[in-house]
Order: C-alpha cells, then sequence, then structure tokens
C-alpha cells in the first residue's frame, strides 16, 4: 500500500510540474509575441475627432425640430 501510495505523489508531483512548466513556458510565449507586436506594429495616433455640424449646415430648422421630437418621443417611457 505505501508503494502505491508513493506513485500516486510521484505521479501527481510529476502532472504539477508538467502543467507548471507549460504556463511558465505559455507567460514567456505571450510576452515575447506582445514586445513583437509593439515593437514592429506600434499604436496608430488617434484620430480627430469630427465637431458636430452647426446650426449653419443647411437644414432647415423645422426639420432639426421634428428631430428632436421624434427622438424626444422614442427616449420617453
Amino acid at each position: 500500500m505505501a508503494e502505491l501510495m508513493s506513485s500516486g505523489i510521484e505521479l501527481m508531483f510529476a502532472g504539477m510540474g508538467i502543467v507548471f512548466l507549460f504556463l511558465t513556458m505559455l507567460v514567456v510565449a505571450i510576452n515575447i509575441m506582445s514586445s513583437l507586436v509593439q515593437r514592429f506594429f506600434p499604436e496608430a495616433p488617434p484620430t480627430p475627432v469630427i465637431a458636430p455640424p452647426t446650426s449653419n449646415s443647411g437644414i432647415e430648422k423645422a426639420t432639426v425640430a421634428a428631430i428632436t421630437a421624434a427622438i424626444h418621443q422614442y427616449r420617453k417611457p
């Protein structure tokens, strides 16, 4: 019985060691890929935000009022 228990403990430590080794290699591989991506594909600069159209955009005030009323009616609970 003691021999069976020691074999089980050896197998447990071997399995835990293999899992630990695999996870360590996975973390190293992810860090290497991350550094390569950051080096060869740097983050693009942010694009400027386009300002919303002003009231002089050529849209009639009645149309804007109708759209605003429709949105208000839609959002009303």
